[in-house]
């Protein structure tokens, strides 16, 4: 067994859940059952796990498959009866523990790259069955050989005495020291600074490490399982991929540098606990007891750090080196952790646990006391107006930057938006008290080429959203409908020797909603023979031809609606 990726593997906004298995780049291997139980769930989705099978067992764990092609032939014929029946091809079924029961080594489906997958393989999770908690699957007597330490990057240190996310990162090389001698199983490796001791201008500061595991045979770059620090040989705080909770895994943006990661720098896991990190944690101290990674030098005498980092076998990799505190002789010494705020028009400092926000008489922003992880100082400003540079197509508001993207939020933050445009609709009742639907006009989360659409909840000529991220928002009126169109399949075509009909749909602001397609429909209205078109990625829109659509010349109408009401349809007629 090969792995692609482990359990606790860094993601954007998320830890990686299980052990993604290599297939041999290929598509269409059998799975089986790794053990006794029946199949719980299935679900069909475009993005994350694709298709996926979840078998529960008597022994309290789930067992999950993701990323498949297709699942067995009962299986299969059962989701696709149900997606008939929901007229959904997406959809998440709860199924009786007397329907598909299965036994260890029961074929369940074959190996694919549906979802979120960039690439052929099986995505492989353990879960505590109560709770719906992950565990990894490494501690389980998994077949991966591995004789190999882990590998160490970089270390950072950082000014406690600032917040996170108002500083960068002191960046630092590590090197592979003396191998050892022995062929001894766990196997270790020592690691060194050079120089070995750390001078620093600040009396508080805590560590953050890049590193990655491999198994034998393989250079393929996995996540770490456990790293500790040691201060002056006593235990201070560590991490461990034991197990993750789904309802934690965004987390992940408190155990990494995320503004570091999000400007483009390496992963930097954290040995320390920020204030908002909230519990349960992937955090302790090595000897499982509390600290917050916080190592105090105002007694200025030299300390010992050593880091130590290991994989699910007790291959270890240890650094270590001393730390003196040593006030600064001059500004230029401590030039590298200073902190200049964006030129905001308005700006406050938010602290964890704060429940606040800014006003003005065109925008607003609100936190709630979960939405950081540390304390930052948040600002907005006006960027631009409809019809500027800056502006979107059909923008109704002016674009209002607040906060930065470096900046994580686990809550969301509330942001409200005041049309300023007079094409805005007079539907708005500005004076109105009560909440007013605006047909077209939705609210827009952009960041560089990346966009965020919703339709906002109206109050009293106020448009209101909550979003996971800081950025540029804009309101927008969208009278542009979507694009509906059938490569290589035109009007009155001849499909009788096809095996699917493909159907492009794009929006303007890439915001599609809703997506029907119905065979023969009654020429003044809906109620044709709905057909189960995939949509695996959000790529395109994929019939394959089933029994619903028997030979002869038949009429297709495709509907298509984006968050913002607007609709196309389009027909065509065509043999099979």
């Amino acid at each position: 067994m090969k792995l692609a990726a482990n359990f606790g593997e860094l993601r954007p906004n998320h830890y990686h859940m299980g052990l993604d298995i290599r297939t041999q780049a290929r598509e269409n291997l059998p799975v089986f059952a790794a053990a006794d139980g029946y199949v719980a769930r299935v679900s069909v989705e475009p993005a994350g796990f694709g298709q996926a099978i979840y078998i529960c067992h008597p022994n309290g764990y789930t067992t999950v498959y993701g990323h498949l092609n297709k699942f067995f032939p009962a299986l299969a014929a059962y989701v696709h009866d149900q997606q008939y029946r929901r007229q959904s091809w997406q959809l998440s079924l709860e199924l009786p523990p007397t329907l598909f029961p299965v036994k260890k080594g029961d074929f369940i489906a074959y190996s694919g790259n549906t979802g979120g997958s960039q690439g052929p393989h099986l995505h492989f999770e353990i879960r505590r069955t109560a709770g719906d908690v992950n565990l990894n699957p490494l501690l389980f007597g998994m077949p991966v050989p591995d004789n190999t330490p882990p590998t160490l990057l970089r270390l950072a240190w950082y000014d406690r005495n600032q917040g996170i996310y108002e500083q960068s990162p002191h960046i630092l090389p590590i090197h592979r020291g003396a191998v050892p001698s022995c062929d001894c199983l766990p196997a270790t490796a020592s690691w060194a600074l050079a120089p070995s001791l750390l001078i620093v201008p600040t009396t508080r500061i805590s560590f953050a490490l890049s590193a990655f595991d491999t198994q034998s045979g393989s250079a393929n770059p996995n996540g770490i399982y456990e790293a500790g620090l040691y201060v002056d040989g006593e235990p201070v705080v560590g991490f461990r991929m034991n197990n993750i909770s789904y309802d934690n895994t965004r987390n992940i943006n408190a155990h990494i540098d995320y503004k570091t990661r999000e400007m483009g720098g390496p992963f930097l896991q954290q040995l320390f606990i920020l204030p908002g990190y909230p519990a349960p944690t992937i955090y302790a101290s090595p000897a499982n007891h509390p600290g917050d990674g916080v190592v105090p030098l105002e007694d200025g005498r030299f300390h010992t750090i050593r880091i130590e980092v290991k994989d699910t076998y007790g291959n270890t990799s240890r650094l270590q080196f001393r730390v003196q505190y040593q006030p600064a002789t001059d500004i230029t010494a401590t030039a590298s952790t200073s902190y200049a705020p964006p030129a905001y028009t308005l700006s406050k400092k938010f602290y964890v646990g704060m429940v606040d926000g800014l006003e003005t008489p065109d925008f607003a922003f609100y936190l709630g006391e979960k939405s950081l992880y540390d304390s930052v100082t948040v600002g907005a400003t006006t960027i631009g107006y409809p019809g500027s540079g800056l502006s979107l197509p059909g923008g109704v508001s002016a674009v209002q930057a607040i906060g930065e993207p470096w900046i994580p939020l686990l809550d969301p933050v509330l942001v409200r938006l005041r049309p300023i445009s007079s094409t805005a609709k007079d539907s708005l009742q500005a004076a109105s008290s009560t909440p007013v639907p605006v047909d077209n006009i939705v609210m827009v989360c952009f960041n560089g080429a990346s966009k965020d659409v919703q339709r906002p909840q109206w109050q009293g000529g106020w448009a209101s959203a909550r979003w996971r991220q800081f950025g540029n928002f804009q309101l927008v009126e969208d009278q542009e409908a979507p694009v509906i169109t059938l490569p290589g399949t035109p009007d009155g075509t001849d499909l009788s020797k096809a095996t699917r009909i493909v159907v492009s749909v794009k929006d303007n602001l890439g915001a599609i909603r809703n997506f029907r397609a119905e065979l023969d429909p009654p020429a003044d209205c809906k109620g044709g023979q709905w057909l189960c078109f995939t949509n695996d990625k959000g790529l395109a829109y994929i019939y394959y031809f089933d029994e619903k659509c028997p030979a002869g010349r038949h009429l297709l109408r495709i509907t298509a609606q984006d968050v913002a009401g607007n609709e196309a349809t389009k027909e065509i007629w065509f043999t099979r």
